[in-house]
C-alpha cells in the first residue's frame, strides 16, 4: 500500500485510533521531548501538536513508534509480512541464478522498473517558494538539556556523486546554527561524507537538499542499510508498491520527493572550515560529544501550502527509532540469510540500540562454524558496527531474550567461546579507546561436542514429554485454572 504523502498516513493513523491531537500549546524547547518520551515509554500513540510555541506549523512525532505503526508505515499488517515478500522475491531470483535461466529474469526486470522514481514537473513540495529562508520559523526541537541547540532529527538528506551522477538519500542529524545554516553530521562511513570528499578534491561546492516528511516508507528508506549502488528512492518504491514521484529543486540540480512537506535547498562548501556541532542526546541513550562537521547553507525553502513538520526524538530505549531498527532487522534478514544460509533467525534487541548487540540462531555443521559466521557478519555493511554478536543453536528462540541469556550464562567457556575482533565501530560509540575503532565481541553459546574440542558429555535440556503436556492441557480447567 502506498500513501500519497505524510498527511495521508496521518489520516489513517487517526482513523485507526493511533493518533492523538494535542491542541494545548507546547514548547519545542525540551517540553515536547518530555511529553513524547512518556508516551513512547508507555507504548502510546503518534502525537500531532497543533499549537507549537513560536511556530505556525503543526508537529508530528512518534508516528512509527510501535510495531503496529511501523508495519502500517510500510503498508503491511506486520513486519514479518514485509520480510516474507522480500524473501520470496530473493528466493525466486536465487533459484533462477542456480538454473542459469537468464530469460526468466526479464519479466521480473520489467516489474522492477515500476519502482524507479518518476519525475514530475509540478509538485506539492514547491507550492510555496521562499528564497529568503528563516529556519527559526520551523518548530525544530531542542530535545535534551545538554544538546548544543535545536536539531532536525528526521531529515532526508539528498546528495549526488559528482562522478557518476547517482543520488543518495541518507538521514543525518542537523543542528540549527542560525536562520540559514545547520551542521551536517554525516559520519565518515556514510555516502554523504564520501561524496563530500570528492567535491573537496574537485574544489567544488556540493549541492545538498533536505526533504522533511513524505510517505513514511520514503522516510524509512533513508535509514535502510542498502548495498552500494541501490537507490533509496527505488527501495522506497518497492516498499510502497509504487514509484516515488520526484521533482527538480528550484535552485540546484537535485531531485527531491515531490510529496515532501518541506524541502531545504542549499550547499556545503568543502573549502569552508568545519564547525563545532553537538553535543546531542543520541539513540545510544548517552550524549554524543561535540565534534567538527561541515556546514550546510540553506538558500531556498519550499513547502506545501499547509505542511506538517515531522520529527522524532532519540534517547534511552524504547523510542520510535527502535521500531525503525526492528523493521530493518526483519526486512534485511532474508538478504543476510542468503549470504549465510545457516542462520535461522536474528534479533536486534531494543537495548542494543541498532548496532550494539545481535542475537543469532544457526544450524551449526562443522568446526569453526561460529567463527566463520562472525567474520561474515562483521564484513556486511553496517553489521561491522555490531559490538556484540551472540550465537545460539537453531532450537533457541532468539526473540526470547531470557532464553538466550540462559544459554549464554550456562553454555560458554570464556577461553574458548569469547571471540574478539578488532575493527570499525560507529562514530557514536563512546566506550572504545579510539574513535571509530575498537574490539567487537562474539559469544559462542551453542552446545559443544567433539568437533568443538569438547570431549565431555553435554547434558540435555530439561523438557517435559509431549504426552504429559497434552494430558495437562486437557485437565487444565478441571484443575481449577482458566
Amino acid at each position: 500500500m502506498a500513501y500519497k504523502n505524510l498527511q495521508d498516513f496521518i489520516a489513517l493513523l487517526e482513523k485507526k485510533g493511533e493518533l492523538k491531537r494535542i491542541t494545548a500549546q507546547a514548547d519545542p524547547y525540551l517540553e515536547i521531548t518530555e511529553i513524547c518520551d512518556r508516551v513512547s515509554k508507555a507504548n502510546g500513540p503518534a502525537l500531532l501538536f497543533e499549537d507549537v510555541k513560536d511556530s505556525e506549523y503543526p508537529l508530528l512525532i512518534n508516528a512509527m513508534g510501535s510495531y503496529d505503526r511501523m508495519a502500517l508505515a510500510l503498508g503491511a499488517d506486520s513486519l514479518d509480512e514485509k520480510a516474507a515478500e522480500l524473501e520470496e522475491l530473493m528466493g525466486w531470483a536465487f533459484s533462477q541464478m542456480r538454473k542459469l535461466d537468464v530469460m526468466s529474469f526479464f519479466p521480473k526486470m520489467k516489474w522492477a522498473r515500476l519502482f524507479f522514481p518518476r519525475k514530475v514537473m509540478n509538485a506539492p513540495c514547491q507550492q510555496v517558494v521562499n528564497h529568503k529562508p528563516d529556519l527559526a520559523k520551523l518548530p525544530v526541537l531542542t530535545c535534551w538539556p545538554g544538546d548544543g541547540g535545536p536539531f532536525f532529527t528526521l531529515p532526508l538528506v539528498i546528495t549526488k556523486d559528482p562522478e557518476s551522477g547517482a543520488q543518495n538519500m541518507g538521514m543525518y542529524r542537523m543542528q540549527v546554527f542560525d536562520k540559514t545554516s545547520t551542521g551536517m553530521h554525516w559520519h565518515h562511513h556514510k555516502d554523504g561524507a564520501h561524496y563530500f570528499q570528492k567535491y573537496k578534491e574537485r574544489g567544488e561546492k556540493m549541492p545538498v537538499a533536505v526533504a522533511l516528511g513524505d510517505d513514511p516508507a520514503v522516510t524509512y528508506a533513508a535509514t535502510a542499510p542498502l548495498p552500494e549502488g541501490i537507490s533509496e528512492l527505488f527501495f522506497a518504491g518497492y516498499l510502497r508498491g509504487k514509484p516515488v514521484d520526484t521533482v527538480k529543486c528550484v535552485t540546484c540540480d537535485l531531485e527531491v520527493p515531490a510529496q515532501a512537506e518541506f524541502v531545504l535547498e542549499g550547499y556545503v562548501d568543502p573549502a569552508e572550515p568545519l564547525r563545532k556541532e553537538g553535543p546531542f542526546g543520541d539513540h545510544t541513550g548517552y550524549y554524543s560529544l561535540s565534534d567538527d562537521y561541515p556546514v550546510f547553507h540553506v538558500t531556498c525553502l519550499t513547502h506545501r501550502k499547509n505542511p506538517v513538520y515531522p520529527c522524532t526524538i532519540v534517547g534511552q530505549p524504547p523510542m520510535e527509532d527502535c521500531y525503525m531498527a526492528k523493521a530493518t532487522e526483519r526486512i534485511f534478514l532474508p538478504l543476510i540469510k542468503m549470504i549465510n544460509p545457516e542462520i535461522v533467525d536474528m534479533n536486534l534487541p531494543l537495548e542494543g540500540v541498532f548496532h550494539n548487540c545481535a542475537l543469532i540462531s544457526i544450524k551449526k555443521r562443522y568446526p569453526g562454524h561460529v567463527h566463520k559466521l562472525l567474520n561474515s557478519l562483521w564484513g556486511l555493511g553496517q553489521m561491522m558496527y555490531t559490538k556484540m554478536i551472540i550465537v545460539v543453536d537453531d532450537d533457541v528462540d532468539v526473540q526470547d531474550v531470557s532464553k538466550v541469556m540462559w544459554k549464554v550464562f550456562n553454555n560458554i567457556d570464556a577461553e574458548r567461546d569469547l571471540i574478539k575482533s578488532p575493527g570499525p565501530l560507529d562514530t557514536l560509540d563512546h566506550a572504545s579507546p579510539r574513535a571509530r575503532f575498537g574490539t567487537r565481541l562474539g559469544i559462542d553459546a551453542t552446545r559443544k561436542g567433539p568437533m568443538d574440542g569438547h570431549h565431555r558429555e553435554w547434558p540435555d535440556d530439561i523438557v517435559m514429554t509431549d504426552e504429559i503436556k497434552a494430558q495437562v492441557d486437557r485437565r487444565w480447567k478441571e484443575l481449577g485454572f482458566e
